[in-house]
């Protein structure tokens, strides 16, 4: 079940929370029961929420669909490899999104060198392959892993700006 953050900081009614040129929101999803596709539907409903706010960026339908992607095969890893409790939150800064997704698991990821012949476990490498940044943490319990999408694009609908990878 989606629960969202609520603060004094003017938590509109979809559970964005506004800061001077912040847009914030967070759910919390029991990945035992596999709820990926409700969290790509936050995804959805939080960008729709931050574009409706004054001052709010456009996003394209490339950003969408990347930060949808992202959040379904981090979310995917949690109910293969931690299922249980997951947080994620969503913060638009100018026009970056940042995805974070924390679970109990203790293991961090890997991504595995490239091979066109694997079936199967290609999530980080498509998650790398879209963002900006990748982080991921070890925390008290489980990790945290954080990732940046460009909202703008560039020519041929790429992400405006530089990737690491």
């Amino acid at each position: 079940m989606v629960e969202r953050l609520a603060t004094d900081r003017g938590t509109g009614q979809d559970g964005t929370v506004a800061v001077p040129g912040v847009v914030a929101g967070s759910a919390a999803f029991d990945m035992d029961s596999g709820e990926i596709a409700r969290a790509r539907d936050f995804v959805r409903d939080f960008l729709a929420g931050a574009q409706r706010s004054p001052g709010g960026p456009h996003v394209s339908a490339r950003a969408l669909g990347a930060a949808q992607l992202v959040v379904s095969e981090l979310a995917t890893n949690v109910c293969k490899y931690a299922p249980g409790p997951c947080l994620l939150d969503l913060e638009v800064d100018g026009d970056m999104l940042g995805i974070t997704m924390w679970d109990s698991g203790s293991v961090l990821p890997g991504a595995l060198r490239a091979d066109p012949a694997r079936a199967g476990q290609h999530g980080l490498e498509i998650v790398l392959a879209v963002c900006q940044s990748f982080e991921v943490r070890r925390e008290p319990v489980g990790k945290r892993v954080r990732v940046r999408i460009s909202l703008v694009d560039g020519l041929d609908d790429d992400p405006a700006g530089s990737s690491p990878w």
